[in-house]
């Protein structure tokens, strides 16, 4: 079952790597990245249990659906996705790797997965033969939805920083964050509640985003763009890459 909890991170970690057609990210920014992502684990389960209980002393009543909308959408999905995202534009957004929009879905991409590896290791260790299949196998494509949706908000934003629109980089910051918070909770919240009605509407929609993300990640990866600016650092590294060459005939 251990084996089980990690290989579909794998595989989803070679396909975003596969489908980076222009320029291949350096191995070590996105192990980086990865590693990254696992240690968010840390801050999601110290902000997850200091919420939980402050949520407990204002709303006593925890079978509530008000109690559990609060809990799925601002303690496990703003929590986790805004930990991903602090990662994220600590380690990519001043990086001079990052020069194309899709970047930013390969980058959040090796976060998330980091994250949901080292959190289907932990659950498989916790419940043992008692773990669910089910969710180990759907953990890390669910992670991977939403980097997809922030990588996308991400690249964006790093876009317009090069275009010089502010306003727009501010716009797609709270998108890259708050849009993979969103779907992340409402994820949780239909699950957990174990109402039918719930179930039934998260099938609907799981089928419906998950195509959608699929499309969305083929196009990004076909139509990537080079961020303005950058071009200077391809030109200098192709430069000094020539000149290295020269220098050894």
């Amino acid at each position: 079952m251990l084996i089980l909890a990690i290989i579909p991170s794998l595989i989803l970690l070679f396909a975003v790597w596969k489908f980076d057609t222009v320029e291949k990210e350096p191995i070590g920014l996105l192990a980086k990245l990865f590693v990254g992502g696992a240690l968010t684990i840390i801050s999601t389960q110290v902000f997850g249990f200091l919420g939980e209980k402050l949520l407990r002393i204002c709303n006593k009543d925890t079978d509530s659906l008000v109690y559990f909308f609060i809990f799925s959408f601002f303690l496990v999905g703003l929590v986790e996705e805004a930990g991903k995202y602090l990662v994220l534009r600590f380690l990519t957004w001043k990086n001079n790797e990052f020069n194309y929009t899709f970047d930013g879905v390969v980058y959040a991409a090796m976060v998330s997965l980091g994250f949901a590896t080292i959190e289907n290791i932990i659950y498989v260790i916790v419940n043992g033969s008692g773990a669910s299949l089910v969710r180990v196998l759907l953990q890390a494509p669910g992670h991977l939805i939403y980097a997809i949706f922030m990588g996308y908000f991400y690249g964006l934003a790093r876009l317009n920083k090069g275009l010089g629109d502010k306003k727009k980089v501010l716009m797609h910051t709270a998108e890259a964050v708050m849009v993979p918070a969103v779907m992340h909770g409402l994820y949780v919240f239909c699950l957990g509640t174990k109402k039918s009605i719930f179930f039934i509407l998260f099938a609907i929609y799981e089928i419906v985003i998950a195509s959608f993300t699929v499309w969305q990640f083929l196009k990004l990866s076909k139509n990537d763009m080079l961020i303005p600016g950058m071009e200077f650092t391809i030109d200098w590294d192709d430069d000094e890459q020539e000149g290295t060459d020269e220098g050894k005939m």
